[in-house]
């Protein structure tokens, strides 16, 4: 194999740091800075494309280049010579199947500007690694093997870029070195692209004809391409076009004045500001700016940084901001122009890259985090799935690992928001799993639901604490959770005699009961299963609002639901009573012949069976069967309510 020159290729001192220290500092601090993605089918050459810009902009050092040799005689792909791609692949399972797997980011800069680039796989099942590097990302590099044109994976990450909002697009279609640097097979390609990337609204790309292992077009215009400096072509080499193209806080400059606050910054008695990162716009002393959700508004007094005050922020910057008037302000709050602010909704149109092995479920509740703000939020059924191949609207009762889909959402209080097309921070989310705090999705608001906007709360004279004034008790929700055939039902009805016998205000729910009427079109699927125990937790709250005692008596098998009813009232007013039962007791008992049924496979979606049953963490109240009667059961039940025990 070839050495590497360790003169031209060894990482070469800027004269100026040698000559000027603080100048160059200086300059280096005030370069700006573009965020890109590699991306496109597998083996298109991405990991490669970006260790030649690693070696071509002199940031690999004299041990990284011994290394680099050492490893392409080892796992190399590149037969006797160099394998640039392994100066990003540093998985072991990268390298011995020579693809991508993770998002892999490196740095390098030239003299012009700083650059954060993302590797990212190219394999369908790693669609959502890709997702996270396009989501904060101002420039995409789409490469195609010229060998292969355009692909499936091609169009795919293409839409998701256009998904994401990433504006800039170089088409890099690469490996021209073994098609003899061909301009009909780079004409035809192009044209091939165009047609997809207009009917998917793709409006401006710059297509390059590159070599990431020989070099053509990545640093220097190559000889082996002299067609490429005709008019109807870029001309430019990549590198150059990297360090010039227009970055996306230009843009966010024009907009209105947007921040998000992330902490209140409270050093003493004499300083209040609040922190965060500018998405959009500009702000100064004496702006009039309005706090949202609260819609307070107030003039700012200084801006503050670590090196003293500012005269004027933008977009990008990160800054405490002090107001004139002592107002509501904290996490989660966005201060923006008082004149324009931003909308608040709790119900959206939004579309979803599903990003877990498990399907989502219709109905359930996840944490979204919309920059600052997190809420709980559930997703409803989906309007439509895209096919990313053909831009087809397909039906769907789900979103699948890597699907794309659109679907309504809708959030437990109002949110501050903008879509997502006009700005990244107050329009894009994710969803968390409540359970395993996984990230289960990425998401775009595309706007608020009317009825949103259009439906509002009624004021009303009488009070929820006079209704329970005038009955002269608290209200509360006795939730009673466990397996079928446990005895909820039974200690439930107990439970409520003594109540009423102590004349307090009651109403039982019974999940039986409440099937004939409020829930009879529900089934006993995931999602009809969610659906009920949402329908009764708010129910639950009505009653409560009129002072009621509520006992409920639902297996509610899924703790993100009992969890979603807990959040719907004041703290303190749900109690969740654990009816603990083995479910070798409960199935022993089989009142209704259930298990039988279910166990004899006539009773699809069971729980216990053949559906899960995720038992409480935490109850207020736990009740072992197995040692406690129903009387005992109802009794420890009450005087817990009361405050007895």
């Amino acid at each position: 194999m070839a050495d590497i020159e360790t003169k031209e290729s060894a990482y070469v001192v800027d004269k100026l740091i040698a000559e000027d220290i603080d100048s160059y500092l200086d300059q280096h601090e005030h370069k700006t800075m573009l965020r890109f993605i590699t991306c496109g089918s597998v083996d298109d050459g991405k990991s490669t494309l970006i260790g030649r810009l690693l070696y071509d902009s002199k940031m690999i050092f004299e041990d990284q280049l011994d290394a680099l040799a050492n490893d392409s005689k080892k796992v190399g792909t590149q037969g006797q010579e160099i394998d640039f791609a392994l100066l990003v692949d540093g998985l072991a399972a990268e390298r011995e199947q020579g693809i991508t797997i993770d998002v892999a980011y490196r740095f390098f800069n030239t003299e012009k500007r700083k650059f954060i680039v993302a590797d990212c796989p190219g394999h369908e099942q790693y669609t959502r690694n890709m997702v996270t590097g396009a989501s904060t990302s101002d420039l995409a590099v789409i490469l195609i093997d010229a060998r292969k044109g355009v692909l499936v994976q091609t169009r795919r990450h293409s839409y998701i870029c256009k998904l994401l909002g990433v504006k800039n697009i170089v088409l890099a279609v690469n490996k021209m070195d073994l098609v003899d640097y061909s301009q009909e097979v780079f004409d035809k390609i192009l044209a091939d692209y165009r047609e997809f990337a207009e009917s998917i609204g793709i409006e401006n790309f710059t297509a390059m004809p590159i070599s990431g292992y020989k070099g053509d077009n990545i640093t220097t215009l190559s000889e082996n391409t002299p067609w490429y400096k005709a008019p109807e072509y870029a001309g430019v080499p990549l590198i150059e076009h990297l360090e010039t193209v227009e970055v996306l806080t230009s843009d966010d400059a024009d907009k209105p004045f947007r921040m998000p606050v992330q902490w209140v910054n409270r050093p003493n008695l004499d300083f209040r500001g609040f922190s965060g990162q500018i998405a959009t716009g500009v702000v100064k002393p004496k702006d009039k700016i309005r706090v949202l959700p609260s819609g307070k508004t107030s003039t700012v007094s200084k801006i503050v940084t670590f090196d003293g005050e500012l005269e004027e922020a933008g977009a990008g910057q990160s800054v405490t901001i002090c107001f004139e008037d002592e107002i509501d302000c904290s996490r989660g709050s966005v201060i923006s122009v008082a004149d324009a602010p931003p909308q608040t909704a709790d119900q959206f149109e939004s579309t979803f890259v599903w990003m877990a092995d498990e399907a989502m479920v219709p109905g359930r509740a996840y944490w979204m985090k919309i920059g600052t703000q997190m809420v709980s939020a559930s997703v409803a059924e989906p309007k439509y799935e895209i096919n990313v191949n053909t831009m087809e609207e397909l039906a769907a009762k789900t979103l699948e690992l890597n699907s794309i889909g659109v679907a309504e959402m809708t959030t437990d209080k109002q949110i501050v928001f903008e879509p997502y097309t006009e700005n990244r921070q107050l329009g894009g989310f994710i969803l968390i799993d409540k359970m395993t705090n996984a990230t289960v999705a990425a998401g775009m608001i595309n706007f608020s639901l009317r009825r949103s906007q259009n439906v509002h709360w009624q004021a009303v004279d009488i009070s929820r604490k006079q209704h329970a004034d005038l009955k002269n008790q608290k209200p509360a929700v006795l939730w009673f959770t466990g397996l079928s055939g446990s005895g909820k039902s039974t200690i439930a009805n107990l439970v409520e005699k003594k109540l009423h016998r102590m004349n307090r205000h009651t109403f039982l729910l019974d999940g039986d009961n409440v099937r004939h009427g409020l829930n009879k079109d529900l089934g006993f699927t995931e999602s009809d299963r969610i659906e009920n125990i949402r329908r009764v937790g708010e129910v639950s709250k009505l009653m409560t609002d009129a002072g009621l005692i509520v006992i409920t008596a639902f297996i509610s098998p899924f703790q993100a639901d009992r969890e979603l009813v807990r959040a719907m009232l004041p703290e303190g007013d749900f109690l969740e009573v654990f009816i603990d039962t083995p479910l070798k007791v409960a199935e022993a008992r089989d009142v209704k012949g259930l298990y039988k049924k279910a166990r004899a496979g006539e009773l699809k979606n069971f729980t216990g069976i053949d559906s899960p049953y995720e038992a409480p963490r935490n109850p207020e109240i736990r009740v072992d069967t197995t040692k406690l009667s129903p009387e005992e059961a109802a009794d420890l039940i009450v005087d817990t309510l009361l405050g007895d025990v």
